[in-house]
């Protein structure tokens, strides 16, 4: 049953500050969540609420202090192998949207492994008091999604003098709001 790898975010992802909470000695980027501990906290976190995806995204950053958030290359797979343990299943959809909540069996497998579920968010609640405070995760996950746009846009291929033109307008005026609020 728990032979999958997934449950685990990439590390560094989401960091910010002097500290980073998963590093090791020589640099070396650890993991916030071992081996399928990601599992036991979307499953905690359905179980206390049904959710979406992109909510759980944002509850596990709030839960650490903004100083990490999954991405949805994490958090979808790892929704999907819980839902084929029969752990959670989809109460509703709204188009791409899936709103999961727990099952019976979701409540018994936590019931099971209350200690290593305890652990993990006593873990998390850590980093949160150590690393948390920091610029809120609303604004680093509006950032993030400004560098992958433009990252995207980019890859698309050449930009015109025009799309380069309006690029930069977009972001200037972006930044003078920012400096303006």
């Amino acid at each position: 049953m728990h032979s999958h790898n997934t449950g685990y975010g990439a590390p560094g992802q989401g960091m910010r500050g002097r500290g980073h909470p998963f590093r090791r000695e020589g640099g070396r980027g650890g993991r916030l969540f071992e081996q399928g501990d990601l599992r036991w906290v979307i499953l905690k976190l359905v179980a206390e609420r049904p959710a979406h995806g992109y909510e759980l995204i944002k509850a596990i950053e709030d839960r650490l202090g903004g100083a990490y958030a999954p991405s949805p290359g994490t958090i979808y797979p790892t929704l999907t192998l819980l839902e084929e343990l029969g752990y959670v299943a989809i109460t509703e959809t709204d188009g791409p949207r899936k709103l999961y909540a727990v099952t019976e069996a979701g409540r018994a497998a936590l019931a099971e492994e209350k200690q290593t579920v305890d652990a993990i968010f006593a873990k998390m609640a850590d980093i949160e008091a150590r690393y948390g405070g920091g610029p809120p995760p609303q604004i680093l996950r509006a950032y993030e999604n400004l560098k992958t746009a433009l990252k995207l846009r980019v890859g698309r291929g050449s930009l015109t003098v025009a799309e380069v033109a309006r690029v930069a307008e977009l972001l200037d005026e972006a930044a003078k709001a920012v400096e303006n609020t």
